[in-house]
C-alpha cells in the first residue's frame, strides 16, 4: 500500500489471478498454509494479504469481497491470531506458529516475569494489569481505564503496539464506540485480549522450552523458503 495524490493505492493482483485470495475462508487457509502473513506490502515482495488480493473491493464495505472486513471476521474467528506483529504493522499468525513467535518475541518471559525482572516499564504494566480485571478491552476504554490521555500517561498507541509485537496482546475483534444514550457511532475500533485468554496458557507457551533464537530462525527459514528473494535484513525488519 502506498500514498498517491492523497489516496491509498493497493498493490494487488489481477482479478483473474488463479492464486488470488477470494474470501475470508481462503484468507484464513492461506495464513495457516504459510504460517504467518503481514497484512500490507512490506520489504519482502509478495509477502502480504495486500499482494494476494485484488485492489477492486478494498474499503468498499462489501463483506464478501473486502479484505479490510475479512481482517475483522478472521480476528473474531479465533482460527488465527491477528495484531500488529510485523514491524509494528498488522498481520496474521497461525495457531501452529503462534507459540513459536511467542517464544522468540518474549524471549521466554511471561509478562509478570518481565515486570518482576525490571524488563517492562510502568506504562506497559498499567495496560497489562487491566487484563487481570477483565479479559477483553476495546482500545477506547482501555486507554481511559489504564490512565492514558491528556492528563495521564502518554503514547498509548506505541505501548499497545509494542505489547502486540511481543505477543502479550492480540486484536481479538472490533467494535464501535457507544454513546451515553447507548447508540453505536464511528468506525469500529480494536478490541484487545491476551492470547492466553483465548487459546490457553499451555498452547501459547508450548515452545518456551526451545531456544528463542532457534524459534526466530525457524520463522526466518520458513519465510525465506517461500519468498526466495527475501534477504536477511528484510526478514529481520519484518519478522523481528
Amino acid at each position: 500500500m502506498s500514498a498517491k495524490d492523497d489516496t491509498w493505492e493497493i498493490k494487488g493482483v489481477d482479478w483473474g489471478d488463479e492464486n488470488r485470495i477470494k474470501n475470508c475462508e481462503q484468507l484464513i487457509a492461506r495464513v495457516n498454509d504459510i504460517g504467518f502473513l503481514p497484512f500490507f506490502k512490506n520489504e519482502i515482495a509478495g509477502f502480504s494479504v495486500e499482494e494476494m488480493t485484488s485492489a477492486r473491493f478494498w474499503w468498499s464495505g462489501d463483506s464478501e469481497n473486502d479484505p479490510w472486513i475479512w481482517r475483522q471476521t478472521a480476528s473474531e474467528s479465533r482460527k488465527v491470531a491477528y495484531g500488529k506483529f510485523f514491524g509494528g504493522k498488522a498481520g496474521f499468525i497461525s495457531l501452529e506458529w503462534l507459540p513459536v513467535f511467542a517464544n522468540f518475541r518474549r524471549d521466554g518471559y511471561d509478562f509478570d516475569s518481565l515486570w518482576e525482572e525490571g524488563k517492562a516499564g510502568s506504562r506497559e504494566h498499567r495496560i497489562m494489569e487491566m487484563f487481570e480485571l477483565e479479559t477483553v478491552w476495546d482500545s477506547s476504554r482501555l486507554k481511559k481505564q489504564a490512565g492514558f490521555g491528556k492528563t495521564g500517561e502518554r503514547n498509548f498507541s506505541g505501548i499497545i503496539t509494542a505489547l502486540q509485537m511481543q505477543t502479550y496482546l492480540v486484536i481479538s475483534g472490533f467494535r464501535r464506540k457507544v454513546s451515553k444514550k447507548g447508540k453505536e457511532y464511528g468506525m469500529p475500533i480494536s478490541v484487545y485480549s491476551r492470547p492466553e485468554d483465548i487459546w490457553g496458557y499451555g498452547m501459547v507457551t508450548s515452545r518456551y522450552k526451545d531456544d528463542p533464537e532457534k524459534s526466530r530462525e525457524m520463522a526466518y527459514s520458513k519465510a525465506a523458503g517461500l519468498f526466495k528473494a527475501a534477504r536477511r535484513e528484510s526478514l529481520k525488519k519484518v519478522l523481528g
